[in-house]
């Protein structure tokens, strides 16, 4: 049974979320078998949902067909109690039939990606965000990032006219917005992080109202991110800066040498684990041999346990 909008924000802002990757093949076709079989890995930690065909899983390359089967492919591997949430995005018709897409395919939720390329006034992103929200009785979470970027009052709009808009996604790291934010809106939204490698902003947003964040490591980190995530909201500093200090900051050293590595580390990552997930499809690029073998070695010094 589809949980109601409210209670997919409860869930959601219970504990960590991520975006599973999506497996290709080498010929960059998806390879379910494999895909499915990695949504059944992770369903098995305490997780508050997985995001199908979103960012890490490379929702820009993906056609609305494949983010359908995605979508269905998650859902189906689950394990029972997940919630799974599917992407909407790109001009409104189209957000507007991926949202119903994602219904057929028997996601919770909805994540809105900003509108593709053009930028728009306050007023249309509000048009936007309402149509895709009254096209769905899915609950929403509206992403804030790039040509997307939601002031206050506009949320305050959104959060009167959309019962079924419950979350907000940072993918900005604007300090000062998130605090005009949070002290406007309260907790009539579910705040989630998400930025690249969220686990460098965790400890600071907890203060912001940001109880949740999705984290891109779990992919192929599960415990080490779930410790992470565990230390953030037990506020236990020591742990999170150790943490920071022996993976998460050389991690982001080697992210930050290209763009969309964001993306690229993840699957690389899952090879450094022995769980390949296959290429990146274009634009996007794999990380280089030498970048390869230097990431799986960071993964090696991580304690066994972790």
């Amino acid at each position: 049974m589809t949980l109601a909008p409210d209670e997919l924000a409860r869930r959601i802002g219970s504990g960590l979320l991520s975006f599973p990757v999506t497996h290709f093949r080498e010929d960059l076709s998806f390879d379910e078998a494999a895909y499915r079989e990695h949504v059944a890995h992770l369903g098995q930690y305490e997780v508050g949902g997985l995001f199908a065909a979103g960012g890490t899983g490379e929702f820009f390359s993906l056609t609305p067909a494949e983010v359908e089967q995605v979508t269905a492919a998650a859902v189906d591997a689950a394990p029972e109690g997940t919630p799974i949430l599917a992407p909407a995005g790109y001009g409104t018709r189209t957000a507007i039939e991926l949202a119903q897409a994602a219904e057929r395919a028997g996601a919770e939720g909805i994540l809105l990606f900003p509108p593709y390329l053009t930028e728009a006034g306050q007023d249309g992103l509000a048009d936007h965000v309402e149509a895709v929200c009254k096209a769905t009785r899915l609950g929403v979470v509206v992403y804030s990032r790039a040509n997307a970027v939601y002031a206050p009052q506009t949320l305050e709009r959104l959060a009167e006219s959309c019962p079924n808009l419950v979350g907000y996604k940072d993918g900005r790291g604007d300090i000062e917005a998130m605090t005009r934010i949070y002290a406007r809106l309260g907790e009539r939204f579910t705040y989630i992080g998400g930025l690249p490698t969220a686990e460098m902003f965790a400890l600071p947003y907890l203060e912001l109202g940001v109880t949740t964040y999705s984290s891109a490591i779990f992919n192929f980190l599960p415990e080490f991110a779930l410790d992470f995530y565990t230390a953030v909201r037990e506020r236990r500093h020591d742990t999170v800066l150790s943490h920071l200090r022996e993976f998460v900051l050389p991690y982001t050293e080697i992210r930050n040498r290209e763009a969309g590595y964001a993306v690229s580390i993840v699957k690389a990552g899952l090879t450094a684990v022995g769980r390949t997930a296959g290429p990146v499809r274009p634009p996007l690029t794999d990380l280089t041999e030498a970048e390869l073998a230097e990431l799986t070695a960071l993964v090696g010094k991580l304690p066994k346990a972790a």
